[in-house]
Order: structure tokens, then sequence, then C-alpha cells
């Protein structure tokens, strides 16, 4: 099918055979994942939206988009507004826009394998008003019209060995059986890839930028585990890794096996879990307990090997970067770089560690407006060239079996206005009292969002995402619980108290649409400081990333002593890490970048 139009023209003749008045197309799949493989990228096909996060609802006359703030030009040049309306979240919800849209009687469908339980809920309280029903649907009508939908990757399990991981698979489910006794519960649903990953310590190629395999598990309260997953995909080295804890199911007979836990009492997480599951095991007769996943802390506080490896990572992963805004800032001036051929480029730098397993996500390499775009993707349509006077933003990561990286620099093409140098200052100012906070145990992220925010509000400006999120160990680049953000940010996770050991990226960012946009980040470890006479155990943050920061965009004067003393401290230990890894023209390159401001 080939244009986007003539595919909504089919899902609504196929919602018309199944007798529905409309359908809700969320972006992701059975696992409540961020990033989908490409089987589940129904949103995508169906709609021409690529970012990672959306959903669509389609009516019989009308048909809508929802994004976040993220989102909200990507969506004008990816969406057709002939046939979409774009809806901002949070300010609306598919739940509002329904009541208000859905007609009055209509049965609007949805995939039970693609919502939450309290999404379920909500949304059939709004339809009821219309006297309208939400109805679960035994096969999505996406699935019924797109005729060349790929098959799920057959990709084999790897094991993640206790070098990269700190601890056995046998440890972690033990002190989930703990957990569990005292929750009085059977066992514990886990649905989220990177938790049955992390659990497992097995990593997988099911998902693009996300080391995955498709499965789900069952952590019982006895430390053992039943995990579903395709019998292919599993070779003897993953049998052998597991033991005799571990009792294997194919992945299709998850639903079958819940089905079958009449009288159980099972922990399900409402965010992380899909409405069918909550379903199968009420059908069943278990008692659902409303519990987050198990694996979900403890996978974001890193332990000693896991911190270790990430450095390990970051130093390699930044002599790579080191070299490549070398290279922009030798050949982009002459002309003949765009985009798509800096992209290229980094990953080749990447690639020539002969570590590097994938990127951590797809490098977002705008070119003046297009650096406006806060999740763009450059692509032959939209490739620009780095022209001269212009703000190039690169935000790039890598996946190494170590650690999983993500940086975004901000550079000059050519000569800076003041304006641009004004906004990357803020920007900068931002990141810094950010860095350099000092803040008591208990202390949660969407309490520090403000430090990063403060020098743009000044002047009457913000931006439209979180400053922070967490970040896995070689998993996924976007991991909860913890984040820093603003409370309503459409990135949840805020109100989760920030401990030692978390990973998380400091990002504030500034975008003039249709000129240019901004950005800096470097991932931060919580740690543990001294304080005299504090009264509290006290938290800071130790940056992980190292790359030096353009100097042509800073302007010195507005710095304060503390930002300067901070930033020259920075690029002093960049020249360290990162210097002894180079040599000739780059090496040169990076102790001019890294001298005091």
């Amino acid at each position: 099918m080939s244009s986007h139009a003539d595919r909504l023209a089919a899902l609504r003749e196929q919602l018309k055979s199944d007798r529905l008045d409309g359908f809700v197309v969320p972006l992701t799949d059975e696992h409540m994942s961020e990033y989908v493989g490409s089987y589940a990228q129904r949103l995508a096909w169906l709609t021409g939206f690529d970012g990672s996060a959306g959903a669509a609802v389609v009516l019989p006359e009308e048909a809508a988009m929802f994004v976040d703030g993220r989102y909200t030009l990507q969506v004008r040049d990816q969406v057709d507004p002939d046939h979409w309306s774009y809806q901002l979240v949070p300010q609306t919800s598919i739940a509002e826009w329904l009541s208000k849209h859905a007609p009055a009687g209509g049965r609007i469908g949805y995939d039970p394998w693609l919502h939450t339980h309290d999404w379920v809920k909500k949304a059939s309280a709004a339809l009821a008003e219309k006297g309208a029903e939400l109805v679960a649907v035994t096969r999505n009508p996406i699935d019924a019209v797109w005729s060349d939908r790929p098959e799920p990757s057959r990709a084999k399990l790897v094991v993640h060995g206790d070098r990269y991981a700190g601890k056995s698979s046998a440890a972690k489910r033990q002190e989930m059986a703990e957990w569990l006794a005292e929750q009085k519960a059977d066992g514990a649903v886990l649905a989220a890839l990177d938790s049955i990953a992390w659990t497992f310590n097995v990593r997988g190629q099911d998902v693009s930028r996300t080391p995955v395999a498709l499965a789900f598990a069952i952590v019982n309260s006895d430390g053992t585990a039943d995990l579903f997953v395709a019998g292919e995909k599993v070779g003897d080295d993953v049998r052998q890794h597991l033991g005799n804890g571990v009792r294997l199911h194919e992945r299709s007979a998850f639903e079958g096996h819940l089905r079958g836990l009449s009288g159980k009492t099972i922990a399900v997480d409402p965010e992380r879990s899909v409405a069918a599951i909550q379903a199968a095991l009420e059908q069943a007769g278990a008692r659902v307990l409303a519990k987050r996943d198990p694996a979900v802390l403890p996978k974001a506080i890193k332990n000693e090997t896991e911190i270790a490896g990430h450095k390990a990572a970051q130093a390699r992963d930044g002599a790579a970067l080191v070299r490549f805004l070398h290279w922009i800032t030798v050949e982009a001036p002459k002309g003949g770089i765009d985009e798509l051929k800096a992209v290229a480029k980094l990953q080749e730098f990447r690639e020539a560690s002969g570590v590097l397993k994938d990127l951590s996500f797809d490098t977002i390499s705008g070119a003046g407006p297009n650096g406006a775009v806060i999740h763009y993707r450059a692509t032959e349509e939209t490739n620009r060239p780095l022209e001269m006077n212009l703000l190039y933003l690169v935000d790039s990561g890598g996946q190494y079996a170590d650690g999983t990286t993500d940086v975004t620099r901000t550079l000059a093409i050519g000569t800076p206005t003041q304006e641009m140098r004004d906004r990357f200052t803020r920007v900068l100012q931002g990141h810094i009292d950010l860095s350099t906070a000092v803040f008591p145990t208990g202390t949660r992220g969407s309490q520090l969002d403000s430090f990063a925010r403060r020098p743009l509000w000044e002047a009457g400006l913000d931006y439209a995402h979180g400053t922070g999120h967490g970040v896995g160990s070689f998993l996924a680049v976007h991991e909860g619980p913890q984040r820093i953000s603003f409370v309503g940010s459409s990135q949840s996770g805020g109100d989760e108290p920030l401990q030692a050991g978390m990973i998380l990226s400091n990002e504030p960012g500034y975008y003039k649409a249709g000129a240019y946009g901004i950005r800096v980040e470097n991932l931060v470890l919580v740690v543990p400081t001294q304080v005299d006479g504090a009264e509290k155990d006290v938290l800071t943050f130790e940056t992980l990333t190292f790359a030096p920061i353009d100097r042509s965009l800073i302007v010195a004067e507005m710095l304060s002593p503390r930002q300067r003393a901070w930033l020259d401290a920075y690029h002093a230990q960049v020249w360290d890490l990162i210097g002894p890894q180079l040599d000739g023209e780059v090496k040169s390159w990076l102790e001019e970048q890294c001298r005091p401001i």
C-alpha cells in the first residue's frame, strides 16, 4: 500500500468489517516499550510518524495524532494535515478527545495487548459519558491490512556475563523472592523487556538500538522463574547460563500460563504491563497485586561493576566523539558536509573502537532549523548541509557491553550571532547549576529540574522536554524510574527520589523554531557527598561524559566565578581522560579546546 492516505482508508474499511466505529493506535508493543521492533511499528506504518512517543485515534470521518511538546514540529513534517489533526499532550488526552469526538453509542476498538489496565479504565469511563463503549479486539485491525508486516526478530539471546552485570541472575531472583515474601505474593510478572534482560543477565537483538529480546517472565516466590521466549532464540550457552532455576516456555504460551494461576497472588506492574495480562489473571481467579516491577529500582541503582564499566565505555566513547568534533570543525567550513554524512562519520569513529554493539538511539544530527526539532532524525528529504554561520546540534550515543552512552554537543559552524551565544550560555549555565547541585537524600528529580531552567527563565525562555532521564547498563538509553523533569512533564518519573548509583542525563536546551536548536548533555552519576554541619545525608552528581564544549558559543562574562571554575575543571578532566587516547592534530585541537576559559 503506497501512501499513508491509502493505509488510513484501508483501516477504515477494516473497522467497518469489524463493526467498529473507531480504533486507538498506540506507539508501543506488548511490553509497553518506548522503542519497538519493526513488527510492532503500527503507528509509523499508518501515519508516517516515527518519534518515540505518540498515539493516534481513527474515527470514520476524522483522525487525530497525539504527541507531546518534543514532537510538535516533527509531527507536522511527517503526518499529513489533510487527514490528521494534531493534539498536544498533556493538554489533552486520548480519553478526553474521545469523549468529545466519538459517535454517541459508538464502539471504539483497542488492542488489549497494547494498553495498560489503567488506560482502559479511563478511556472506558470517558466513552461511557457519550453512551459509547471501548471494545477489546482479538485481532488488531491494522495487522489485517498491513500485508507486508515484518515478522518478529528471530535473533538469538546472548549471555551478559557477571563481569559486566556485577551480580548473578540467581542472586537477583533471590532478592525478588524475598520481596515477594514481604508482599505475601506467589509471583511477579515481568513484561518490560529491559527488566527481563537485567533479571536474567541476557541481552538480545530484537529491538533496534536497545539490546533486548522479546520475552515475558514470571519470577516465583522460591526464586525460580518461568521465561517465555521463542525456543529458536535460545542456544545451549543461554540454557546453561540460565540453569535449572529457570523453566523455559514458548513466548506464545504466556497467556495460557497466566490462565492457569488460579488462586495465586501475582504482582503486576500497572505501568509496565498491558491490560491483557491483568485480564487473563482475573479470568483465572488469581489475585492481582498492583506493584511496581521488582527489577525496576535495583536495575536503576548501578552496582560497582556496572559503574566501572560505564566509565570505561564513556572514556572510549568520548575519544570517538572528540575525533568527530575535530573532523566537523575542519571539514564543515570547506562545504560538502551534510547531516547524513555527519551521522555516518560519527558512527565510523565509534565503530573504530572494535567493540561498539549498536548505537543507543538514532543519531540526532540537526543543522540550523532542523536542530530546533527536539527529536529530529535526518532523512534524504530533510537532509541539510552544514553551512557557515549556523548552529549544528548532534545528540548521539553508543551501546557497548560495559555501558550505554548518550551525549549532546552544539557547535557553531562559522560565526555565531550574539543571540545564539546568549542562548547557548544560558543553557550551559543551567547545565552547570544542575551538575553542581547538592541535595539531601529523598530529593526528587522534579525538585531539581528548575536548577537547569532558571537562566533561561530569567530571559523569558524555556524548553519543552524534561531535563534528565535514567540510562541503563548496556540496556535502554531511556530508563526509569528516575527522571529530572517538571511536574506534569510528558516524561513521568519526576517524583522518584534520587539514590546513589543512579545514572541520569543532564540536558537543558533552547529551540528557536525555524532557526536553530541548542542542547548540552552529559550523563551524571548520583553520589554521596560531605557537607560540613549537614543534618541529613547529602547527594550530588559526578559527571561521567567527557567531551569539549564549544568555546566560541560561550559568553564568558555571563558565567559566575563558580560556573567558570566548573567549566575549567571539566575541560581539565576532558584533557586528562581523552587526551592520552589521541595523537597528532586531533590531540593538539583538544588541548586548545580545553584551556581555561
